[in-house]
């Protein structure tokens, strides 16, 4: 009688703490199939079918780093200016900023390739748990972890056959759950996306790092991409039309994205050592390399132009890993977080294995491989591009000579395509930004690793990081995408034969690269994943469908309001508006408004909204997300959240934690007004 009672009051408390989330509020990140329609109609009066989910799914894009969506019939698709950074760097030189111009495609046949962008439209998935339990039935942790990758990776090969050649598709398996379901999302995949539109950067993220993660917000922080098929603009019967109003306050909104990934099901063990251990060495770095960088430019254009993209970036970065570290100080949090553990691990049978115990051990093992494995298999000790090319070419040639089910995963021939498209792309490089960033992380690795570290002793017995970083970019020619196809094509012996200094370098650490990755795999990822894999079972039998799976960078779609929030007793609106950009305005990057912009002033509408706050549960990867209302149309474009979201990737707070969109009247508005873009404007249907 008291360990039946004992079971009831862990679940009651369980589904407290549940209730207190998901379905009551507007928490979420839900897989299509299991989107809570019902709680949906109940709290909102909406039903969303399934011919809604498939259309909003189809008509939704994984790019490389964030989202899009189709919003036309022709392929064209809207996405965040943060978003495809990457390409305009790529297209722009030393003496031609796209970043810093904008760029406006005159016709298509102007638009111009970005060498390195996918897009992924999500077709079809299909449930295969029963496949891998039954591949993995009684085996150790270790020899489950091997038995899983290598069914995962057939299952992935007899998807991909199946689709034939028409058309290009690709299958990628996806664990739910924490490893309690496993399926195969299949995709139909875009490998020739084209710039059509990007605004100056000025414009589009306008505020900059100050701003960032803030509201009020003024950042028109938008770009229109096209997606060809056999050089043509591909057809897209799935699109979703833009409703240039927008939505009004407290309207219901839904976001269909894909967000990057979250850990709100992970054990206090594991985000003590984020807390203690990842968070704070990364940091650290990140705040160091960011110093380089302004170093570098101070004073020269030219080199700010080079460093313009990966500094933004990186700034990003450090703001968002810094409120990570702040909410993973809040004692109320994890002390919820610790209840929630308690309960469940309450509910597992006496004598039973603790896979709370299981975690623990191996994140202790974490803390001692951690910094060895970050900087050498994790290459965080060699920041470089001209590396990572050699890195993909050694390893490439030689997991291509195993049959696929024996290769690490991320050479398996369902990603060779991805990694030929990178390898061939005829993208620049400046030397003296890899010098640099070399050379710090070279740096770094000594100083964090140790002078006598093996494999330090080994690099820097006669030269220092600088002098070593300068001499094997100098002489590589890995800078050259024809040498870089050569090598691969050539396999095995090519590379082999190379004595191109970057990838002699590679070679000279692959040994040590590849020891740590095995024992990290064997010490802490496969008995984490295992023991995860319980606890979500447990979890998943109380809980059932109020509970969502965490983030994996796969679609998902959530449920919000058009809503702003109390901060430091003032309310916030949920809009913003054109007039306040100009009166916050200085002239000076990052609160200048460009030329462009300041030709026409006179001629734009002031009261026209900008920016959109609402209740939406969003991360990173929701970049370039569709706002939507609950007619299907497209209300706004996801580009950013508030502080308070930053803590999402951890736990969600409904009171403070807001998501932020950029309205589609600003974006009518400056391709009238500022841009003349009138064909564009037809496109996507505007009046």
């Amino acid at each position: 009688m008291r360990a039946g009672g004992h079971v009831i009051r862990a679940m009651a408390l369980l589904l407290a703490i549940a209730a207190s989330s998901p379905a009551l509020c507007d928490e979420g990140m839900w897989t299509f199939d299991s989107f809570p329609v019902e709680a949906v109609r109940k709290s909102y009066g909406v039903d969303i079918t399934p011919a809604w989910l498939d259309h909003v799914r189809l008509s939704t894009i994984r790019l490389t780093n964030c989202t899009a969506s189709f919003v036309s019939p022709d392929g064209l698709m809207l996405t965040n200016h943060h978003c495809i950074e990457s390409c305009l760097g790529e297209l722009s030189s030393k003496n031609d900023s796209l970043m810093e111009l904008g760029y406006a495609a005159a016709g298509r046949p102007a638009e111009k390739r970005c060498p390195t962008q996918l897009g992924d439209v999500l077709i079809s998935t299909e449930n295969v748990t029963a496949a891998v339990a039954q591949a993995t039935a009684g085996l150790s942790p270790q020899a489950a972890y091997e038995a899983r990758k290598k069914t995962l990776t057939a299952l992935e090969q007899r998807c991909e056959r199946s689709s034939g050649r028409s058309g290009k598709f690709t299958c990628q398996s996806v664990s739910l759950y924490e490893g309690a379901q496993y399926f195969l999302y299949k995709y139909r995949r875009y490998d020739d996306l084209r710039l059509v539109f990007a605004p100056e950067t000025d414009i589009a993220a306008f505020g900059g790092d100050p701003d960032n993660f803030q509201f009020p917000r003024w950042s028109l922080d938008f770009a229109l991409l096209r997606a060809y098929e056999n050089g043509k603009p591909a057809r897209t019967p799935d699109y979703l039309k833009i409703d240039f109003a927008g939505p009004h306050a407290n309207e219901l909104v839904f976001v269909s994205g894909n967000p990057g990934s979250t850990s709100r099901h992970e054990t206090r063990a594991q985000l003590e050592f984020d807390r203690d251990v990842y968070l704070p060495t990364t940091l650290l770095r990140a705040a160091e390399l960011r110093g380089g960088y302004m170093q570098f430019s101070r004073g020269n254009q030219a080199d700010m132009q080079l460093i313009e993209a990966p500094l933004s970036s990186l700034e990003n970065a450090i703001k968002v890993r810094r409120k990570l570290l702040d909410a993973l100080h809040d004692d109320d949090l994890m002390a919820r977080k610790q209840a929630e553990e308690q309960a469940l691990r309450s509910l597992v049978k006496p004598g039973a294995p603790d896979p709370w115990r299981q975690i623990e051990s191996a994140v202790e093992r974490e803390r001692v491989l951690y910094l060895p494995y970050s900087f050498i298999e994790g290459g965080a000790g060699f920041n470089s591009i001209l590396f990572r090319y050699a890195r993909l070419l050694l390893r490439g040639a030689d997991e291509r000579a195993k049959p696929d089910t024996e290769r690490l995963r991320e050479y398996t021939d369902s990603e060779l395509p991805r990694i030929e498209q990178q390898l061939f792309a005829p993208v620049p490089i400046y030397a003296e930004v890899e010098s640099l960033t070399l050379s710090f992380s070279l740096q770094r690795m000594r100083e964090w690793l140790g002078p006598d570290h093996p494999l330090i002793r080994r690099l820097l017995a006669r030269e220092s990081p600088e002098s070593l970083a300068t001499r094997v970019v100098a002489e590589s020619k890995l800078d050259d995408p024809d040498v870089r196809k050569q090598l691969w094509m050539g396999g095995k012996a090519a590379v082999g034969a190379s004595l191109d200094p970057m990838i002699e370098l590679v070679r000279s650490i692959d040994g040590d690269a590849r020891a740590l990755r095995a024992e990290f795999e064997d010490q802490v990822e496969a008995p984490i994943l295992a023991a995860s894999a319980s606890i979500a079972a447990e979890r998943f039998r109380t809980l059932g469908s109020r509970v969502y799976p965490d983030a994996t960078f796969t679609l998902r779609l959530n449920y919000g309001t058009v809503s702003g929030w109390m901060q430091n007793g003032v309310a916030v609106d949920p809009f913003t508006y054109l007039g306040r950009a100009f009166e916050r305005a200085t002239g000076v990057t990052p609160f200048r408004i460009p030329d462009t912009w300041m030709s026409v002033k006179d001629s734009l509408d002031m009261h026209t909204p900008f920016c959109i706050s609402t209740s939406n549960d969003i991360v990173g990867g929701n970049s370039g997300s569709p706002l939507i209302d609950a007619q299907g149309n497209l209300v706004g474009l996801i580009f950013d959240g508030n502080i308070d979201s930053i803590a999402g990737s951890y736990w969600f707070d409904p009171a403070n934690n807001r998501a932020i969109a950029v309205h589609p009247a600003i974006i009518r508005e400056a391709l009238e007004k500022v841009y003349g873009a009138r064909a564009l404007l037809a496109e996507l249907g505007a009046s």
